[in-house]
């Protein structure tokens, strides 16, 4: 007599996001970040990002093809129906054309949960088109989401606020809730003073700052995107925003603690170091 054995099939997830060269940040981030949480990762490409060791580490940016990039959310939308896929993290996408690409795949795919880090400048790429790029990002994306995950640049530039300390951090999630209506993780990290790296959530009720002690006080690359990622699996699982927020934020603690070192003037997050 054989036992019939059930698979339990995983949660769902895609990123939308660019391929970051050295794998520490970018949709290489993403992925890792996904399979660590058990989650079952999707990547759609938008850009290839290496930065450039001759040019004081620069970005240098290579936008795919936008049919490409709507050939790939095609193929992916129609092999996983929406109760299997209904979460999606939008990470870099670096110019208008392909923020109007994205945003017509995301109208016609009504997703449960959107997780957009706002990623709103590229370093090195030329400040007019970086500039439109930043617009169409808050006309187009910022709208659909339901969750937004902006570092302190990016939430001052959101919010239209400077954030020197916790308060104005505050200050500046609930504006970006009310621009969006999203729930919001406005993340202070290693840019404000004291011993904590704290990160401010609210989502129109509930206002929770959210600290840990401070590991260096250097960004480290793929934080961000390790974040946005593991908030999106962890929504692909079910859970709650709030409670999403907190697991990243552990999970980016330990990958920060346990960073990967190299010849480039910053270290990278490990996806690994919460095992």
């Amino acid at each position: 007599m054989t036992s019939a054995v059930t698979a339990v099939s995983p949660a769902i997830a895609l990123t939308i996001a660019g391929s970051e060269a050295t794998g520490g940040a970018g949709a290489q981030a993403d992925l890792k970040t996904f399979q660590e949480l058990g989650v079952f990762g999707i990547a759609n490409l938008t850009c290839i990002v290496s930065f450039d060791p001759q040019d004081n580490w620069n970005h240098r940016f290579m936008p795919v093809d936008q049919q490409v990039i709507s050939e790939q959310l095609e193929a992916t939308t129609a092999a996983y129906g929406p109760d299997a896929l209904d979460t999606v993290k939008i990470g870099m996408l670096g110019s208008p054309a392909t923020i109007a690409t994205v945003e017509s795949a995301l109208s016609e795919r009504s997703f449960a949960n959107v997780v957009l880090d706002p990623v709103l400048i590229c370093k090195g790429q030329e400040p007019g088109h970086a500039l439109d790029t930043d617009q169409a990002l808050k006309a187009k994306i910022l709208p659909l989401a339901t969750f937004v995950t902006p570092n302190h640049f990016e939430a001052e530039s959101l919010s239209g606020l400077s954030i020197g300390n916790v308060e104005e951090l505050k200050a500046a999630a609930i504006r970006i809730h009310e621009l969006s209506g999203a729930a919001v993780l406005a993340k202070g990290g290693v840019r404000l003073e004291g011993p904590d790296a704290v990160d401010v959530y609210y989502d129109g009720e509930t206002l929770e700052v959210l600290s840990a002690p401070k590991v260096g006080e250097v960004a480290v690359s793929g934080a961000g995107c390790s974040l946005a990622a593991a908030i999106t699996a962890e929504l692909a699982k079910g859970a709650a925003p709030l409670e999403a927020a907190k697991t990243a934020k552990a999970f980016v603690t330990a990958g920060i603690e346990a960073r990967v070192a190299s010849n480039a003037p910053f270290d990278a997050l490990w996806q690994g170091g919460a095992r």
